[in-house]
């Protein structure tokens, strides 16, 4: 599964965390539909758009995930976003979110776009950066297990699973939470069963 499908998957299913990624209240979320939409006139995929629930003082946030080198990433991105803004007709103003693994994956080339990047429009984070304090909800965590090696990947999504028992209400988000995990797992180690990783977790059923 290519990691652009599993940040798909964890914001449509926990809106929450991508909002606490840019350090914007969890409860934000309430506020925003999520998807993955593509501009048919140029036929490029944008990865996600949060889109504001009928408010137009809201921002648009566009999120892309760079986990390879690109260096057409910004002549893509972009006309991208200008061409939906263009054909969604929308008075809302927009800031881009761009998640890359680590700092050196960005080889995207700058010099004809300085002022858009420099504009305070352009959010980069770097995965391997953040920090995820002890006291920090699940949110950062799962997003730190996309990059963290194979060998401290089961043991910290040991730990992720059991927070959400303190933090989920519902217990169907918190099944949906697991599998969010063990996709993650799966994707480190796609020599694995599903049966295999569950094992590893310690999962009866």
């Amino acid at each position: 599964m290519k990691t652009d499908t599993i940040f798909y998957c964890l914001f449509q299913t926990f809106p929450t965390i991508f909002f606490e990624l840019i350090n914007q209240p969890p409860e934000t979320a309430n506020t925003y539909d999520f998807s993955s939409v593509k501009v048919k006139q140029i036929a490029f995929p944008i990865d996600g758009v949060f889109l504001p629930k009928n408010n137009p003082s809201s921002p648009i946030y566009f999120v892309e995930v760079q986990f390879k080198p690109d260096d057409k990433l910004y002549s893509r991105l972009f006309p991208e976003i200008f061409l939906y803004l263009h054909k969604a007709e929308l008075t809302n103003n927009w800031p881009a979110v761009i998640v890359y693994p680590s700092r050196n994956i960005d080889t995207g080339k700058t010099e004809k776009y300085t002022e858009l990047l420099t504009s305070g429009r352009v959010t980069r984070i770097d995965l391997d950066e953040l920090e995820f304090p002890a006291s920090s909800s699940f949110a950062i965590g799962t997003v730190k297990l996309v990059v963290e090696n194979e060998s401290n990947a089961v043991t910290k999504g040991r730990e992720l699973i059991d927070l959400p028992k303190q933090q989920i209400d519902s217990e169907k988000k918190q099944r949906e939470f697991i599998e969010r995990i063990e996709t993650i797992i799966g994707y480190k180690f796609p020599q694995k069963s599903r049966k295999e990783i569950e094992q590893m977790f310690g999962f009866s059923e």
